[in-house]
């Protein structure tokens, strides 16, 4: 299975990279190689200050060795070796009227002393955070979302999209961070689901994430924008920030086990603001925003 999935998601890393290339029109993703010392290594993918998309990372790693500390206090096992591969990706547009979005799908497995699989799972999702909210966008991704989850479990679209609402929630702030998507994690074999079934299901939902987002950003990327927009996008980039660091259980444990922290901090946008106690005006878009973002929406019954 890791090598049937570490395939997968080095393809999936050429064609998401070729798809953002020709849509960006202008930049150009930048590749590093690198290897973790204590086992494996990644290929970052790094796009910056192109016409559409001021920046943005896809990434693969696949790495393996003694689980650290960390993870073995919170699995509650003793002397146990990983193998975890996966692809993340996080895009920040340049225009405020273009979404960020996130995504990411893993596979991990365990192994007891004497190298026998002992657990595996896999996880992943997808989720869009624009800064001007346009329904149809959000009906889009959501209805792609749902498409690609129909095709293995009626139940799934549901289940995955309440997890990723209250995933993606800024508990210090009582907000969402977008809105949303599918989070799915520690999706294992049972007696009607086998590993494989759940890499079918994994690989769809990948499979759909160019769908779900290029059309979108190629139909709010001519839009024109003003300094003042632009200067509400950068205020709730902070917001993003603020989740990934406070919140957020890869960023938190990737920097507490010694990660690679070029590749933990791709996620963080290069411009953003934090003004203090900001309002938006009533009645205004950006307030139209903020009320969306304070209860989870269910975006297909608009």
């Amino acid at each position: 299975m890791k090598e049937q999935f570490y395939q997968y998601i080095q393809k999936l890393q050429d064609q998401i990279c070729a798809a953002l290339e020709q849509c960006d029109g202008e930049a150009k993703f930048k590749e590093d190689l690198w290897q973790r010392a204590e086992g494996g290594g990644g290929r970052t993918r790094v796009i910056e200050n192109g016409a559409v998309f001021e920046k943005g990372g896809v990434n693969i790693s696949a790495v393996h060795g003694a689980l650290p500390e960390a993870m073995q206090t919170y699995f509650g096992v003793n002397n146990a070796n990983f193998y975890a591969c996966g692809i993340s990706l996080v895009i920040h547009p340049k225009n405020p009227m273009v979404h960020t979005v996130h995504a990411n799908w893993r596979y991990f497995e365990m192994y007891n002393q004497q190298g026998k699989v002992v657990d595996q799972w896999f996880g992943g999702g997808q989720d869009l955070t624009p800064y001007y909210l346009f329904e149809e966008d959000a009906k889009h991704f959501h209805q792609t979302c749902k498409t690609a989850c129909d095709k293995h479990d009626p139940n799934f679209y549901s289940e995955f999209k309440q997890k990723c609402d209250s995933y993606f929630w800024n508990s210090h702030r009582n907000e969402a961070r977008g809105v949303g998507g599918l989070f799915f994690d520690y999706c294992k074999a049972s007696d009607n689901f086998s590993m494989q079934d759940w890499y079918n299901f994994v690989t769809e939902v990948g499979n759909s994430f160019l769908e779900a987002y290029i059309p979108i950003v190629e139909k709010r990327k001519p839009i024109s924008y003003t300094k003042e927009q632009r200067n509400w996008q950068e205020i709730r980039r902070g917001r993003y920030v603020e989740f990934n660091l406070v919140h957020d259980k890869g960023t938190l444990f990737g920097l507490k086990t010694n990660g690679r922290i070029e590749s933990i901090l791709m996620s963080l946008p290069p411009h953003v603001q934090w003004v203090y106690d900001h309002q938006p005006e009533p009645g205004s878009e950006e307030e139209k925003l903020l009320k969306a973002l304070k209860n989870p929406v269910d975006w297909l019954e608009l």
